[in-house]
């Protein structure tokens, strides 16, 4: 933890010693006590029983309150937890190399990497950067002491969306997923709908994975945003698309709400090509925080971005990204 902790502090120390403010580069460096919605972290379940409420949409929990995993030194016993973790937080920004949630711009000379001389937008099309950072916040804390119940691994720059050719190459990234082409037809368009209006009021269909409910659809795996409702919408939408793109590059694991002593698939979190959308949940961070409310991912923003956008602070956002955590507290 201390290690950990340490490097944190001298990687944002040469950030900000090489780092310059720009005007278009809005943001700020999140405070981990004010700028985080910690009623988030519920509901809290052991087993089927929810031991706090909330009135968020939760997934599938284990039946049994009790679990065995095997360890170095041999099987433990432990009871069957299921909580929402804090595991990322990610920049969308129409200004590249722009760090919103640090709020830095990093000096880099050569920006024709990555799409800096497109148009940000055209008509309601527009283009956007986006960077993904590991962020264990419950580790950094020592909310829990159950290493298996969170994630450990340090702070890190997961993905800089200037530094992937296919972020702003469609045909590319159509290399790299064709199956994008089986879901470009209105029959697969018209069941988002579906999707929509489920997570409105639950979490999204993980079956329809084409889709990211009222944002629109998974392909393509780029950086473009065809026919935006708003930004909020189109950033909303980029970090879906994105956590979907470190899925399909096995860089995110996720735990699963299943145990059985024949099947104890809590025991470890698994890779999945296909991110199971309806486990996790967002909260806006920057520009203008918002600590009080989080939301699933394919929930429409129309029913909450009012309040939440400054036009002077230009097309710059920041999320937390929350994760449904299952697992076997030892």
């Amino acid at each position: 933890m201390r290690k950990s902790t340490l490097a944190l502090i001298a990687l944002l120390c040469v950030i900000t010693n090489f780092a310059q403010a720009s005007s278009a580069c809005k943001g700020h460096f999140i405070n981990p006590i004010t700028d985080v919605c910690w009623s988030c972290l519920f509901p809290l379940t052991i087993g089927k029983s929810k031991i706090v409420n909330s009135d968020y949409p939760d997934t599938e929990n284990p039946k049994l309150p009790v679990c065995s995993c095997h360890a170095d030194y041999g099987d433990r016993v432990g009871i069957t937890i299921g909580y929402w973790e804090p595991t990322a937080i990610v920049d969308v920004t129409k200004n590249p190399y722009c760090m919103v949630n640090f709020g830095i711009k990093l000096p880099i000379k050569n920006q024709s990497l990555g799409g800096s001389n497109f148009s940000d937008v055209d008509g309601r099309n527009a283009f956007y950067y986006v960077h993904w950072y590991k962020y264990p916040l419950i580790h950094w804390l020592q909310i829990l002491m159950s290493s298996g119940c969170m994630e450990t691994e340090d702070f890190d720059l997961a993905y800089l969306s200037e530094l992937d050719p296919q972020w702003n190459d469609s045909e590319l990234s159509f290399i790299e997923n064709p199956e994008a082409v089986l879901f470009s037809n209105p029959v697969a368009r018209a069941s988002c709908a579906l999707d929509a209006t489920t997570a409105l009021t639950k979490t999204a269909i993980d079956k329809l994975f084409w889709c990211q409910g009222s944002q629109g659809s998974t392909y393509p795996l780029t950086g473009f945003v065809a026919h935006q409702a708003s930004p909020l919408q189109a950033a909303v939408l980029l970090v879906e698309r994105t956590d979907f793109k470190l899925h399909r590059f096995a860089a995110i694991r996720d735990s699963i709400g299943k145990y059985t002593p024949e099947n104890p698939a809590i025991c470890k979190p698994k890779y999945s090509a296909i991110m199971p959308k309806s486990r996790y949940r967002y909260e806006l961070v920057n520009t203008i925080p918002d600590a009080k409310h989080c939301y699933p991912f394919g929930k429409s923003v129309t029913t909450f971005e009012t309040g939440h956008v400054n036009p002077k602070d230009g097309d710059n956002f920041g999320f937390l990204v929350w994760k449904k955590r299952n697992c076997c507290f030892l």
